[in-house]
């Protein structure tokens, strides 16, 4: 494990669900500052804020080399913010559906439970978006097996990313 994806201040999975990237014998995530970008990044992706979302998800795939299943997680997620953003913010379905080709591509391989991201959903739903863009429309991303929204905390993070 590399040191700087290490916090031990970030929290186990919630539920009995044991995710892809928790190392349970050392009561760890393997890479705890992915589980905490993807945490915060999930929330915000769960009001509407696409670009913050967007933001956690980017800033932290440049901790990871290419090739690496979690720079593909991160780079996808960083492709499904950015779609959700290009069909609300700017009414661009061709736009979102280019992003969600690559998203797709860049999941191919990524286990479907990965740091608690229930991704199965996420590559079912960004495929029927291609055929019916409104199929994200109120869309939640699931994470260790509920849809959580943002709270203050998850802007606080996103803004001290930017400093």
């Amino acid at each position: 494990m590399d040191d700087h994806t290490s916090d031990p201040s970030v929290a186990p999975p919630a539920g009995s669900d044991t995710p892809t990237g928790w190392l349970a014998a050392d009561g760890r995530w393997e890479h705890a500052t992915l589980r905490r970008a993807t945490v915060h990044g999930v929330r915000l992706f769960n009001v509407g804020a696409y670009h913050e979302s967007h933001d956690c998800f980017e800033l932290e795939w440049y901790n990871y080399g290419r090739g690496t299943p979690e720079s593909a997680f991160l780079h996808g997620m960083v492709q499904v913010a950015a779609g959700a953003y290009k069909r609300v913010d700017f009414h661009d379905d061709g736009g979102m559906r280019s992003l969600f080709r690559t998203a797709l591509q860049y999941f191919h391989g990524v286990p479907r439970d990965y740091y608690g991201v229930d991704l199965l959903e996420v590559r079912t739903t960004l495929t029927n978006a291609l055929e019916e863009p409104s199929r994200i429309d109120d869309w939640r991303i699931p994470i260790d097996g509920e849809r959580p929204t943002a709270r203050a905390v998850d802007f606080e993070y996103v803004d001290g990313l930017e400093e």
